[in-house]
């Protein structure tokens, strides 16, 4: 079923999470409110490719943690050896590497600047399908060959070209073994992000029945919400969680007020045509502009009143198709809708660039603990005593981004870090939208849609056409964005 539904019923909807929201339970809160004493766990970390726990950490009583508002922003499509290859201390690497295209021909990694958005090049294929090329059986060394890849996709930035982004990372903790959730595109890994498994395997846009953290949050009575820019993912739970949904200036002034609720998702402006206009780093984004968007939340949160209490996560959905050295191990499968598993355990999609910014992660170097998006539910969990959604969420080899922060010794002082103002991008005419899109449906898999309208815009232009997306964006509460 494609994303639709009609006026009536959306009133009816908006009404009953209105109803939802009032008559919340208060059984987790209990179980939260319960939790006393450290807890000791196990920290996994990748061993020889797979995953070991190897030694543990004491984390004090989650509600005396100091923990009590924690921010994920998600951006698009970038690896971590593609964007963080360079930095000291973490596994990582740019010059040097060498990968096979289909002639046979051997092509090496490159330093893509001053080209920042890629026009001229294909947005890396990274559909579930050819990820699998490019993962050849371990091997990492298919980038050149999924899909109709070019050497866009062995590029990478350094240090210099990311100004606000490399130097968050050398002031609070990076993690370079932080994967994506599954081997697979877009919206099944932010499937992951929310609900702990996923319902699709490729960017189909039919609606999602998945329980999410929103679901566990609301039922405690543990205050969130969700903030975008020009697209809610949210409408893929149809209007479940419209009254959960704020936009992007909303956040702005809660987090100057220090008024923010106990959880906040944060988006970018997503690229939708394929031609760089948006700030989520998706290809042919220009990174300067996600670089300023990051320092704008950043900037925010770190000048508020709450932020010696706050955790912001920065991540990235997967990987975009670009190169990685590091092979990703097998993680429990929280269902059967990916096939490819060994013994319960599926493949987790390749390493991004991920970092925990916090008074209780300030200098706290590189983190080898093997992490995905997962970790953030398991964060959000441990702190409010809710019940993991799945095995995914609730296994021990996936790590708890608690483990990487010093609760004893907290930094409140803030860093003097630059602030990138956004940059005018000439639009990708050639290399955007008038290429052709590199990242196809799987026919094997496709839930909706198919290859319709593939050729001039990314996974999130085809959202953007689906009807419910249509009347989120018509509802008085966002009519801002067209102001």
């Amino acid at each position: 079923m494609e994303l639709n539904m009609d006026r009536r019923r959306f009133l009816g909807t908006l009404g009953g999470a209105a109803l939802a929201s009032t008559c919340q339970t208060s059984a987790f809160g209990a179980q939260a409110a319960s939790v006393a004493g450290s807890i000791s766990v196990g920290i996994p970390a990748l061993v020889n490719g797979s995953v070991a726990v190897t030694g543990s950490a004491t984390l004090p009583a989650p509600q005396e943690s100091g923990i009590e508002h924690i921010v994920v922003v998600t951006m698009e499509n970038r690896s971590f050896d593609h964007f963080l290859g360079w930095l000291p201390g973490a596994d990582g690497k740019q010059a040097g590497l060498s990968y096979t295209d289909k002639t046979g021909a051997a092509r090496g990694t490159h330093w893509l600047a001053p080209d920042f958005e890629g026009c001229g090049h294909a947005d890396p294929n990274h559909s579930y399908a050819a990820s699998r090329t490019a993962y050849d059986g371990g091997r990492m060394d298919g980038f050149l060959r999924a899909g109709n890849n070019d050497a866009f996709s062995i590029g990478y930035y350094v240090e210099q070209d990311l100004p606000f982004f490399s130097a968050l990372a050398q002031n609070y903790t990076v993690c370079d073994r932080y994967f994506a959730s599954i081997l697979g595109p877009t919206f099944p890994n932010r499937m992951f992000l929310w609900a702990a498994q996923t319902d699709r395997l490729d960017d189909g846009v039919s609606l999602s029945r998945l329980p999410t953290i929103f679901d566990r949050l609301s039922a405690a009575g543990i205050s969130h919400r969700y903030y975008f820019n020009n697209l809610p993912y949210l409408a893929f739970w149809g209007f479940k969680y419209f009254t959960s949904t704020g936009l992007f200036a909303d956040f702005m002034t809660h987090a100057a007020a220090g008024t923010l609720p106990a959880v906040s998702f944060v988006d970018p402006v997503y690229t939708i045509l394929d031609d760089g206009t948006g700030n989520d780093d998706h290809p042919h984004a220009d990174i300067r502009n996600g670089d300023a968007f990051l320092a704008k939340i950043f900037h925010a949160l770190s000048s508020s009143p709450a932020w010696r209490n706050t955790v912001l996560i920065i991540n990235f959905d997967e990987w975009g198709g670009f190169y990685e050295h590091v092979p990703p191990p097998r993680a429990v499968a929280p269902n059967k809708v990916d096939t490819d598993q060994v013994n319960g355990q599926a493949l987790l999609g390749l390493r991004v660039p991920a970092l925990f910014v916090s008074p209780f992660t300030q200098n706290g170097g590189v983190s080898h603990t093997v992490f995905d998006h997962t970790s953030i539910l398991k964060l959000i969990e441990w702190r409010w005593g809710l019940s993991p959604l799945t095995a995914r969420d609730a296994s021990p080899l996936i790590g708890n981004p608690a483990t990487a922060m010093n609760f004893t010794t907290p930094s409140h002082s803030v860093p003097s870090l630059p602030t990138p103002h956004p940059v005018f991008s000439i639009p990708c005419f050639g290399g955007g939208i008038f290429s052709p899109y590199a990242e196809p449906a799987d026919p094997a898999t496709s839930t909706a849609l198919g290859a319709r309208g593939r050729s001039n815009v990314s996974e999130w232009g085809q959202l953007a056409q689906t009807d419910t997306v249509r009347q989120w964006l018509q509802h008085p509460d966002f009519q801002r964005l067209s102001q």
